[in-house]
């Protein structure tokens, strides 16, 4: 018989930054990518996956110490899920909480996914349009789902 402990699992919470919270499950790391975070950020980032979630089943959660989104950058999240919530943390307490939403307009972060569009084959930064519940590109006019661009 194999003996199995099961430790309760324990984030510290942050005294100043940012918590990203009802992000769908398995999309944690895509939200910090989009954001441009990865291995080299100088910060500590806690990014918790499959937490149980009365609302979603299982979402993820991600904290980002020592940096406050603004609203464009919260924008930005809604293109990998739209259901997320941005907790701005100061002292360790909530300062302000925001819905993530969709950007009217966004440039230079995303890739356009048609392979004729001129952004892929000459040097210039991209521009998007919100269309309806998707994004559409402002060169070749192609209209995607916002997932889809991330």
């Amino acid at each position: 018989m194999k003996l199995v402990i099961v430790m309760p699992l324990s984030v510290e919470k942050i005294e100043n930054g940012t918590v990203i919270d009802h992000i769908d499950a398995g999309l944690g790391l895509k939200v910090l990518g989009m954001l441009g975070i990865d291995r080299d950020f100088g910060a500590r980032v806690a990014v918790i996956m499959n937490v149980p979630s009365k609302k979603l089943g299982k979402k993820d959660i991600v904290k980002i110490e020592g940096v406050a989104l603004d609203s464009r950058k919260s924008d930005l999240v809604s293109l990998v899920c739209k259901n997320a919530t941005i907790n701005i943390i100061k002292k360790s307490e909530l300062a302000e909480k925001r819905q993530a939403r969709l950007p009217k307009k966004v440039s230079g972060v995303l890739r356009c996914p048609n392979a004729r569009c001129i952004t892929n084959s000459e040097s210039m930064e991209t521009e998007f349009e919100l269309d309806g519940e998707g994004m559409r590109c402002a060169f070749c006019e192609k209209k995607f789902p916002a997932s889809e661009l991330v």
